[in-house]
């Protein structure tokens, strides 16, 4: 993919006086534009966010919520001292050729930092990830946990309402009837429940009777995890910090001074169109361009001749983030392994004629299923991250063909474990079944006919695989000999834990699909997190954070939380860079690595 820029002026607004000023806007309310806000007021700067939705928060809110922060305070208090060059060579070895030193290491030397200042000056507390593992456990220096943190559960009730209205709720799709489940102790908690196992149907039972008395008092879940926590605590510690939040307020073009310098936005309100000024600089945050047809069909593989992608960003994850930073001279580069941050998806229908999009994340690991193109074949690990299940699935698609596959399992399988959107028992299958969601048969045969499958090659494959997951082996592709495969599957399992026969009748398959969490391809920025030009200068005024900016792990998905953990972190390095700035004293300094004091 080329990289691409636009050196017109047309979004660079005219030189007018300002309505309001302050030392900083920032432009979108996902982790990337909050981690900023918070750790910019923190400095003492006066800090506005500007969102263009009704609610905070982007697809960070429909997130799990973990992020990526190696060597942190709390894997150092776990006895895990990593040094730096160890995750670096983890880091080189899992992005090859488009490994950037500077900005990595910027990443990896400042993210410990930002977890113990949000840990500790904040109301955003963390939840270690002791047992997540890194995605690809045959590289060397590869973590097998404490490289991962995510928010702590959340009581949405401690919040005001006038911060419950702005924030989005728990996205329904990966969600227990709108009931929030967090990845760990909670999690396994209801699957083993699944297995009519005893504390499983006590944890359970616990969880939703909660749940029911919250529907019953306030008219929604309570309990808060996973992104709704993340933006709940971050919105909650960016207004303890004065910031002033505002949504419904659509940015439309940048302003600038006398000298050039990027000095402001101008807005279109509820109330009409303003011009905010930014005394220190234009943070823009606004979560990509997954969203935009047009931009997936120049950027996007199979998605040339029929958009055949679904994201999980919302709507406003347009690209008008990236208008606005090419509208002053900035770059969008779209080079690297991946525009986009890749993940099977499904279709959910339901009786209003809306389609739900459910991300295929955890289901894809358990013993009993495996997923099929068209002609039958496997083509993937289906237990490694899910980038690489739809890189796979695009790799194996011809140019011109819709990116599609299948998960198929068995009756045992589907009763033990999520199926993409479909629970495990006692949740029954049935309005699944009726709504076309689930395929079912009595045959693989049957089955492979109802999906369009080449019914015989399926057949084969899934006696090929039956015969070695037996034994717990898979030489086609692999499975299940990684740490992050095994933990991904069924402990109760063995010999593999991620595999076991396809046998038990009757069959189902879900229909997966090309889509994306959101994107990697975006505005290029220094280590300092400033919006670059064409000849990688720095552009006065503006910084670039989240997925406005270009990925830095070049378009690759080492771990789990790589989304979350640079857009945190180049947010925390952004505000750094702006409390050490005085346009009135003159130019930036040079090394914005330099700390400012965060006690």
């Amino acid at each position: 993919m080329n990289s691409s820029t636009r050196k017109t002026d047309t979004m660079a607004g005219p030189r007018e006086p300002t309505d309001e000023e302050f030392d900083v806007v920032v432009v979108g309310s996902g982790a990337g534009g909050l981690s900023t806000a918070v750790t910019a007021a923190h400095h003492g700067l006066r800090v506005l966010v500007l969102e263009r939705g009704r609610h905070c928060g982007g697809a960070t809110s429909r997130s799990g919520g973990w992020m990526w922060t190696p060597r942190t305070e709390f894997a150092r208090a776990d006895g895990v001292d990593e040094s730096l060059d160890d995750v670096k060579e983890y880091v080189r070895a899992a992005v090859g050729d488009d490994y950037d030193e500077t900005r990595v290491d910027a990443f990896l030397r400042r993210a410990p930092e930002m977890v113990s200042f949000f840990q500790h000056h904040t109301v955003l507390q963390f939840t270690p990830g002791e047992k997540i593992n890194d995605i690809y456990g045959d590289l060397p220096h590869a973590g097998t946990g404490h490289r991962s943190v995510g928010p702590a559960p959340l009581d949405g009730r401690t919040l005001p309402r006038s911060l419950r209205r702005i924030l989005a709720p728990q996205y329904w799709e990966t969600s227990f009837l709108g009931m929030g489940i967090m990845a760990g102790p909670d999690l396994q908690g209801f699957l083993a429940a699944s297995k009519f196992q005893l504390h499983g149907w006590v944890h359970s039972a616990r969880r939703v009777l909660g749940y029911l008395c919250d529907l019953l008092t306030t008219g929604a879940g309570q309990h808060w995890v996973n992104g709704v926590a993340l933006t709940g605590r971050l919105v909650k510690s960016a207004v303890d910090s004065d910031v002033d939040i505002r949504v419904c307020h659509r940015v439309t073009a940048l302003t600038r001074d006398d000298a050039g310098r990027v000095s402001g936005v101008v807005v279109e309100t509820p109330r009409g169109r303003r011009t905010i000024g930014a005394r220190r600089g234009v943070v823009l945050a606004t979560g990509g361009f997954s969203a935009s047809a047009a931009m997936r069909r120049e950027f996007f593989p199979h998605n040339r001749d029929a958009d055949d992608h679904v994201t999980l960003a919302p709507a406003t994850a347009d690209g008008a983030g990236i208008a606005l930073g090419r509208s002053v001279g900035g770059v969008l580069d779209a080079t690297g392994a991946s525009a986009a941050a890749w993940c099977p998806v499904s279709l959910v229908p339901y009786r209003n004629g809306r389609s739900g999009v459910f991300p295929h994340i955890m289901d894809r690991a358990k013993p009993g299923a495996i997923g099929v193109r068209r002609d039958g074949r496997r083509f993937v690990n289906e237990a490694n991250g899910y980038w690489d299940y739809v890189t796979a699935m695009n790799e194996a698609t011809p140019d011109g063909e819709q990116a599609e596959a299948w998960q198929i399992a068995d009756a045992r399988a589907v009763a033990r474990y999520p199926f993409g959107f479909a629970m495990p028992r006692p949740v029954p299958k049935l309005p699944f079944l009726r709504s076309g969601y689930l395929v079912k048969a009595d045959t693989l045969e049957e089955l492979a006919e109802r999906c369009g499958i080449d019914p015989a090659q399926l057949a084969a494959t899934v006696a090929a695989f039956n015969e070695h997951a037996r034994r717990g082996e898979d030489p086609a592709f692999h499975r299940g000999q990684t740490p992050f495969n095994r933990y991904g599957g069924d402990p109760d399992v063995g010999p593999n834990p991620s595999l076991a026969p396809i046998e038990k009748a009757p069959f189902y398959a879900v229909h997966v699909r090309q889509g994306s969490f959101g994107t990697f391809a975006g505005l290029r920025a220094d280590e300092r997190a400033r919006l670059l030009d064409e000849h990688g200068v720095p552009i006065p005024g503006v910084h670039v954070v989240g997925v406005d900016q270009k990925n830095v792990f070049g378009g690759h998905y080492p771990a789990g939380g790589v989304n979350i953990g640079p857009a945190m972190t180049f947010g925390y390095i952004a505000a750094l860079d702006l409390a050490a700035t005085d346009p009135a004293a003159g130019s930036q300094p040079e090394r914005a690595g330099e700390p400012v004091p965060t006690t």
